[in-house]
């Protein structure tokens, strides 16, 4: 009964001594992988920081990262998140059979946590080691988290080809032999 975290998809390519790595091929489970990991190929500690952020936000909302989670159908749960907490309205995030289960600092205490682990920068991430020591402590002043990574709304005004407009324009080419 003492679950550990492990292996986000990249743990196995990565050496205990490395610090930081770029890869050819990006493997992982998509929704936890950092975005310096999936736009560049980088990975370092901070990337598994990223995944454990993700992976607080879903325990706390009861939410997996890929879903909508906003009413408008606009934000998924890190953008969703990330709004609440602007708003001064991050204990709406807890999903709704906990509301009674846990201290209200506490689970601010969490959703924060989650956000500093899933910032946009690996150097503005802490280190596991801060994470935990948070979580273990009765720590109450935390830094501000900035804005996370894949903080985006789904917009419906964009073209395949990334231009803002209302029409997708799509070419099909049919080989046809001699």
């Amino acid at each position: 009964m003492n679950p550990k975290i492990s292996d986000f998809g990249i743990a196995r390519a990565f050496g205990g001594d490395q610090l930081l790595d770029k890869t050819r091929t990006v493997m992982g489970t998509y929704g936890y992988m950092s975005p310096e990991y999936i736009i560049h190929g980088l990975f370092s500690m901070k990337s598994d920081v990223f995944s454990f952020g993700v992976l607080v936000l879903e325990i706390v909302s009861g939410k997996r990262n890929g879903e909508l989670c906003d009413p408008d159908q606009s934000l998924r749960l890190l953008g969703y998140t990330w709004k609440l907490w602007n708003e001064g309205k991050a204990i709406e995030l807890l999903d709704v059979p906990m509301e009674d289960s846990f201290a209200f600092l506490e689970v601010l205490k969490c959703i924060q946590i989650g956000l500093l682990c899933v910032q946009k920068r690996p150097e503005d991430r802490p280190t596991m080691a801060s994470v935990l020591s948070a979580l273990d402590s009765e720590i109450t002043t935390l830094p501000q988290p900035k804005q996370p990574g894949f903080y985006a709304e789904r917009s419906t005004d964009v073209t395949l080809d990334g231009t803002l407009g209302a029409t997708n324009n799509l070419t099909i080419t049919v080989l046809v032999g001699r």
